[in-house]
């Protein structure tokens, strides 16, 4: 039997330095094609903060965990890009010129746990627009001056959803009824939006924590806070509210006194007609019986 040659001392140090590149070499899903002007790590990070992007960044690592594309002045997250990105567990997208997204938006990403969408120019939530996010924990919505409305089911389906802040915007109204029946829900941010006073359809008993201003209701339940709240919204008469009572009240009486006085004036005068009348009828009578006892 033929042995085969015993390997030299030259070809093991090759072959121990080719194991060892190809350890630490990093996965050829993160390395092949980091975009420009982004940094990617080992650790599955991609850093294009602060870039002056005005486009979402294009050859992204499908195996990207964490994106973060903050203080850029990208206008749209493509759908169709940013669901590559089936293992993404944290998106910051925080002050860039954002306008619209909706449900095709995050429809693969049901790892996502944290998305931040603060400080952009958003002007609704539609219905499901997080529906796909069955992982989503972390919600930021603020400081989006021109968001005026959240569809009523924008969050219904997000279960695992423990933080929601919709702060500093222009909301007037937030159907809650969807958050309460979210079982993880523990702190809910509304300060800074100008509320309408209409409690009509607010709950009576709701267990969401205040996690934001005012401070003096800073961690308190809503069930225990509502009459504040309400006192708050619905504030005291002032010196103007109280004058004009007043005048209200002045006008009554003297409509009221007026109307008394021409009453009173027309039943005297009626009174008068009719006892004038009456005298007349008598008078009338008593020229008449002479006449009728003459023929006797």
């Amino acid at each position: 039997m033929r042995l085969l040659p015993e390997p030299s001392a030259q070809s093991l140090r090759l072959l121990f330095l080719f194991i060892f590149v190809m350890g630490v070499t990093p996965s050829p899903a993160l390395t092949a094609g980091c975009p420009d002007r982004c940094v990617c790590d080992d650790q599955l990070v991609v850093q294009c903060a602060g870039q002056e992007l005005t486009m979402f960044p294009n050859d992204l690592p499908l195996a990207t965990r964490q994106l973060i594309i903050s203080n850029n002045r990208i206008g749209e997250l493509p759908a169709l890009q940013l669901n590559y990105l089936s293992d993404l567990v944290y998106l910051d997208c925080s002050n860039n010129s954002l306008t619209e997204i909706s449900e095709s938006t995050f429809g693969n990403l049901r790892k996502l746990a944290y998305l931040d969408l603060s400080f952009n120019t958003l002007l609704q939530i539609e219905d499901r627009t997080f529906g796909p996010l069955a992982s989503l924990v972390m919600l930021r919505l603020t400081d989006n001056p021109s968001l005026g409305e959240i569809h009523p089911d924008a969050f219904s389906e997000n279960m695992a959803l423990q933080v929601l802040d919709v702060s500093r915007n222009n909301l007037t109204a937030l159907n809650i009824s969807s958050l309460i029946a979210l079982p993880s829900l523990r702190s809910l941010g509304l300060s800074g939006n100008p509320w309408s006073c209409d409690f009509k359809d607010t709950p009576r008993s709701h267990h969401l924590l205040l996690s934001h201003h005012p401070p003096e209701l800073a961690g308190q339940r809503m069930a225990e806070v509502g009459m504040q709240l309400r006192a708050d919204c619905h504030q005291g008469l002032g010196y103007w509210d109280y004058l004009f009572f007043i005048a209200i009240g002045f006008v009554i009486f003297s409509a009221g006194t007026v109307s008394a006085w021409v009453m009173g004036v027309l039943m005297v005068l009626y009174e008068r007609y009719s006892k004038r009348k009456s005298e007349d009828m008598d008078k009338k009578t008593e020229r008449e019986e002479p006449e009728v006892m003459r023929p006797l």
